[in-house]
């Protein structure tokens, strides 16, 4: 069997999730898609996959095998695409990873207009609150909130974010007024997991050197961003998330920020991916076509949220 096939059938089987799934998309019999992970198990010498009659799952040694897999399709791609000289033609499939929110509500409306722009392409966005190893993971491109590291990847700045504290105006009027961080420990919070549930840091007063750090004691802890927003507007709390997450509230009057001179800088926005993979069509396609509409969406999200 030919291996590269089979690695094409493994990884879109991890994909779709099941060997059956597979099977549909690649318009291939079950057994086909069997026979082709059972291959590459007896080339490495590993299993690859756990199966059940419903689901499958990586071995540990499947996880680093499809890390593998993703690279080598990837660079095969990529190749395919130079040597036919097809740099103005975008097609295949474009495979992108963003944050939930900024990635449904922002992002996802943009790559609707590119994919009907160009029927040729196709798209996979992974909307995922954490980070992306976009080698290991084979994502050509990822929006990203975020001071970046020093790193090989090419990053194209759209933006910035604000990390706000906000209320209701109906909160705020029934409770003590809040002129300072620590004015925040006496205060209902709405708290999110990936942001902090027992402290929030805030950066020096005036000169000074030293952060400042609240203690709180959650009344709601979410892990949805939608959860929090909601219930900070219907006046349960205080709440701490990115300016584009209220700015929605916030200019219907739902929501006040708060603490203004209290922000730490704000958050850039990137547009990032690995250095070769700009020179594949689809992904310079994207690019060229969603980064003047990122940069006009934030820029939106920026003003409605700032005095």
């Amino acid at each position: 069997m030919d291996r590269i096939d089979c690695m094409k059938v493994f990884v879109t089987a991890l994909d779709e999730g099941s060997l059956a799934g597979a099977g549909r998309r690649l318009g291939r019999s079950p057994a086909a898609v069997s026979r082709a992970v059972d291959f590459l198990e007896r080339h490495v010498g590993v299993q690859l996959l756990h199966r059940t009659t419903r689901a499958i799952r990586l071995s540990e040694a499947g996880e680093r095998y499809a890390n593998a897999c993703r690279r080598v399709l990837a660079d095969l791609e990529e190749a395919d695409m130079v040597a036919a000289s097809e740099r103005s033609a975008p097609r295949g499939t474009l495979t992108i990873t963003a944050p939930v929110v900024s990635g449904s509500e922002v992002l996802r409306p943009i790559l609707d207009d590119f994919l009907d722009a160009y029927p040729a392409v196709s798209a996979r966005l992974h909307l995922l609150d954490r980070p992306v190893n976009l080698i290991d993971e084979g994502i050509d491109v990822a929006l990203r909130i975020a001071h970046l590291p020093d790193s090989s990847m090419i990053a194209i700045r759209i933006g910035e974010v604000r990390r706000v504290v906000a209320a209701s105006p109906r909160y705020l009027a029934a409770h003590p007024p809040i002129t300072a961080p620590a004015d925040l420990a006496r205060h209902h919070i709405v708290a999110m997991t990936q942001t902090g549930i027992d402290t929030w840091s805030f950066p020096p007063p005036g000169d000074g050197a030293i952060a400042r750090s609240v203690s709180l004691t959650p009344r709601l802890i979410v892990n949805s961003v939608a959860a929090a927003v909601a219930s900070a507007a219907e006046g349960h709390g205080v709440t701490r998330l990115f300016s584009y997450h209220v700015a929605e509230r916030v200019g219907r009057g739902e929501l006040q920020i708060i603490l203004e001179g209290d922000e730490p800088p704000p958050y850039p926005v990137h547009l990032i991916m690995p250095e070769r993979r700009l020179s594949v069509p689809k992904v310079r396609g994207f690019v060229d076509f969603a980064v003047p509409r990122l940069r006009a969406a934030f820029t939106d999200l920026w003003s409605q949220t700032t005095p």
